[in-house]
């Protein structure tokens, strides 16, 4: 073994590694029959008792050094939009003891809760849930966020979730400890450790179209390059006549600073550098948005050399050393334009001196990047990165490609075949097939023709088909559209019909087991007292279980078929007679039930039910005893959707068990197809009315905390209560109680601006504020506090959208709130001024329950149609 490590046993005694590695090594490769029957430990006392074990020894093992190759997973599969992003796995991160002590890289105990953190140019947009208990976790989880063109960096870090210990680093007086301390409870809570990070720049992402998906190794934290925030220039040259003799820098403001202090804050101030000499601002005490429009003047250097012009933030600090707080550089030349190259900007002084000045906001960069001694021993994280950059034109512009397309579908019902279509699917590859089937399928909705795309598509795929058995089972484009379509209009379907049964089976949290391999009695406890359990009482148990589970299941599927939406109903319609048509045979009289199940059960309620929080059902991935239980009834249900009991039987012969609920389920399964299929629309159309799909309106509701400002004062106490929050299409009303008759409410158009608060405001890294006008003019502010960061952005996004064609939006905000006759944030003493930051409407996430973009789509498709002209013609 190239370890080194040390063998400490329970009172201290040691030996020599190579006789306890010889001893571990013929235990464990000894029959359990011929172990030694007794072996000694250290007990309280000291004394060395012989007792009855399985293994020779009690140790607690300390590696000094480990590290294991991971588990490559498959690569899950991709939805695009503008920046999608997919978190797979991360690779073991590595027990180093000095990380361990200094860094909290990874806990003594050899065992990670990892999770993600998302951020856009450090604003934290998505948080991943928590993988317990692991090194290698695996997430699977995708994201598609709209981001303004102007953002610079993805960056994504890696934390553990410690929400017992609490953090000594909170405590320390070193300034380099707090900054690392500052910069961990930034990203997750004040007891949460950082592991590492991955950070993309844009121009990486531009570079390649088609995406990243790749092993990136994970970096250690470093203040100095945790910089953000933007900086107010202006450049100016100063002289008698044609010859410039002096340069001036006006620095006016700055925002969006990193917090470096226990208040929240900064304290920043500007050093300026040029030609050898450099001058430095006044402080401004307890500000992320500081103002201080001073100018700083320098004898200019000879015209013809390249000389840098550098603008420093910094934090001051009293006792410590100052904090990095980001930088900008210019270079002063005979250029011929104006560029940026990194955190450099070019200015030609010819051009400089015939406009004068110039002025603008800049991005400020981290110093030069420090290599570290522990990168690429902290782990690696696989990522799938995509950037999207389109442009949508007005719906005129696309009216003559969507005509087409809808005459395309409705061509064979005179008997001509749907060419577009056709070529569509026949140059689809196995990469974009899954894309292009959910731009048509939208596109289609859009357009009120998903039932004759469909309709369609499925003549299509029945005349390549000449064994049932393979019917709809290979990723053709039929395939992936009804997929696309059920997750797009069935989703509400969805969750009423598996919400009780996954919320049950996360509320028991009962082991469940039917594989004799796999049973573990020390996981399902005792019977009783004094008894422990058998492997066939648990085996019994765990039938009894899963057959409730699947019976309460496929009761609630039969009872669907009164608010199974319409569109679902027509489309399973559709399928079961054309499959009939297309086999009348005796002998394939199943093939038009399995046709239905082959979507419903295969593809849409069995990944359901094996991945609830992909599917929105839950917040949290299940613990692993949950996931064995999810995935043996989501094997149940596959069996039932199979319609035979005698394969899986066979293959598996300990699902023996559960036949008796099999069969029942087979049956309720064929009978709610039967009622699907025969079901005519006059049929409760009120109630399909009301379960339907309603695309294009917005609604999210739930409980939040509130304050409301009627004053100029915060109290200091907390000023929040507990309200019911509902978002409609025209509406934002909250109430005391879910259905109080008595509610205040914010119409949507009044709305000019959705954005987060300062955490040094309430205390609360989660608050965001709306900022609306009164018919008199006056503006109010509405707070609400979110539990979590993505409640947050799921929050912001979906006001965002519903209020996204409003006019007279504000372009800038405060962050802070008006306090003690001045904004917390930039100190300000006027109530009525503009704001210190840049407003962000258009950073949102995508959801499940978005309205339908037909442009949108139609563009992605004739996107699409482009990129493969040369194999269509």
């Amino acid at each position: 073994l190239d370890w080194s490590f040390e063998l400490v046993f329970s009172k201290g005694f040691t030996m020599d590694a190579s006789v306890w590695v010889q001893s571990l090594v013929c235990a464990l490769t000894t029959p359990k029959e011929t172990l030694l029957p007794t072996c000694g430990i250290w007990d309280e006392r000291g004394t060395w008792t012989g007792k009855k074990r399985r293994s020779p020894f009690y140790v607690n093992i300390f590696f000094a050094h480990h590290q294991t190759e991971a588990m490559r997973y498959k690569d899950s599969s991709r939805t695009e939009a503008w920046l999608s992003t997919g978190i797979c796995i991360v690779e073991p991160f590595s027990e180093n003891p000095s990380s361990i002590v200094s860094r909290h890289v990874a806990p003594c105990t050899g065992s990670s809760d990892p999770y993600c953190i998302v951020r856009i140019d450090n604003e934290a947009i998505i948080r991943t849930a928590t993988i317990w208990k692991t090194l290698s976790p695996f997430w699977g989880e995708e994201y598609n966020v709209h981001v303004p063109p102007s953002f610079h960096t993805v960056s994504l870090h890696v934390m553990d979730e410690d929400s017992l210990r609490c953090r000594s680093l909170n405590v320390v007086t070193d300034s380099d400890m707090y900054n690392s301390a500052q910069v961990i409870s930034s990203f997750g809570s004040s007891r949460d450790d950082v592991i590492g990070k991955v950070s993309i720049r844009k121009e990486a992402l531009t570079a390649k179209p088609q995406g990243l998906d790749c092993w990136m190794n994970l970096t250690e934290i470093d203040p100095d390059e945790e910089v953000q925030g933007e900086i107010h220039l202006q450049i100016s040259l100063l002289g008698d006549g044609k010859v410039p003799r002096r340069l001036r820098c006006r620095v006016l403001e700055a925002r969006d600073l990193a917090k470096k202090d226990r208040n929240g804050a900064s304290d920043p101030f500007v050093r300026v550098r040029y030609n050898g000499k450099s001058q430095e601002s006044v402080v401004v005490k307890k500000s992320c948005y500081p103002r201080w429009n001073e100018s700083f003047e320098f004898e200019l250097d000879d015209p013809l050399a390249d000389s840098l012009l550098t603008v420093e933030v910094w934090d001051w600090d009293l006792v410590s050393k100052n904090d990095f707080l980001g930088k900008v550089s210019f270079t002063m030349g005979v250029l011929t334009s104006a560029c940026s190259v990194e955190q450099q900007v070019l200015f030609s002084i010819n051009r400089l001196q015939l406009a004068q000045q110039e002025e603008g906001w800049f991005h400020l960069g981290p110093d030069e990047p420090k290599h570290s001694q522990d990168e690429g021993t902290l782990g690696s994280l696989r990522l799938q990165l995509r950037l999207r950059d389109e442009t949508v034109l007005p719906s005129s512009h696309y009216k003559p490609l969507t005509e087409l397309l809808s005459q395309s579908v409705g061509t064979h019902l005179n008997g001509n075949w749907p060419d577009l279509i056709m070529l569509i699917d026949e140059t689809t590859t196995s990469e974009n097939r899954q894309e292009v089937a959910n731009n048509l399928v939208k596109l289609f909705l859009g357009q009120g023709l998903i039932k004759e795309f469909l309709d369609m598509l499925f003549k299509l795929e029945l005349e390549k088909t000449t064994e049932p058995n393979t019917l709809f089972r290979s990723n053709s484009l039929a395939s992936k559209s009804m997929e696309s379509f059920l997750k797009v209009a069935g989703m509400q379907y969805l969750h009423r019909l598996l919400g009780p049964t996954i919320n049950r089976i996360f509320e028991d949290k009962k082991y469940v087991e039917l594989d004799p391999n796999k049973v573990e009695l020390k996981e399902a406890g005792c019977a009783g007292l004094h008894r422990v359990q058998t492997e066939a009482d648990v085996i019994q148990q765990s039938s009894a279980l899963l057959q409730s589970y699947l019976s309460e299941l496929m009761a609630a599927l039969l009872q669907s078929a009164l608010y199974c939406p319409l569109l679902l109903c027509q489309a399973f319609q559709q399928l079961y007679r054309q499959v009939q048509a297309h086999f009348p045979e005796p002998e394939y009289r199943k093939v038009k039930f399995i046709a239905v199940t082959s979507f419903l059960c295969l593809r849409f309620i069995s990944p359901a039910i094996m991945s609830p929080k992909l599917f929105h059902l839950r917040e949290k991935h299940a613990d692993a005893r949950t996931s064995r239980t999810l995935l043996l009834l989501a094997k149940a249900v596959q069996t039932v959707g199979n319609l035979d009991t005698l394969v899986c039987c066979s293959k598996e012969p300990w699902m023996v068990p559960l036949q008796p609920a099999i069969q029942q389920g087979i049956s309720q399964l064929k009978d709610f197809i039967t009622r699907l299929v025969f079901c005519q629309e006059s049929e409760d159309l009120d109630l399909q009315t009301r379960m339907s799909l309603r695309c294009g309106s917005m609604e999210k509701e739930g409980f939040l905390f509130l304050h409301k400002t009627k004053d100029k004062c915060i109290p200091m106490t907390s000023p929040f209560k507990k309200y019911y929050v509902t978002l409609s299409k025209d509406l934002l009303s909250y109430s005391r109680a879910q259905h109080s008759k008595k509610s205040s409410f914010i119409s949507l158009p009044k709305i000019r601006a959705v954005e987060k608060v300062e955490e040094k405001c309430f205390g609360s890294a989660n608050v965001m504020q709306i900022i609306s006008s009164e018919d008199s003019g006056q503006q109010e502010t509405l707070y609400l506090d979110c539990k979590s960061v993505n409640e947050l952005n799921q929050w912001l996004s979906a006001l965002r959208k519903a209020c996204s064609h409003n006019a007279n939006t504000m372009s800038c905000y405060h962050p802070g709130i008006y306090k003690a006759e001045r904004w917390s944030c930039c100190h300000q003493k006027e109530k009525t001024d503009p704001g210190c930051d840049k407003t962000r409407h258009g950073v949102t996430l995508q959801e499940w329950y978005d309205p339908l973009d037909p442009d949108l789509e139609a563009q992605l498709i004739y996107r699409h149609l482009s990129s493969v002209q040369s194999p269509m013609r």
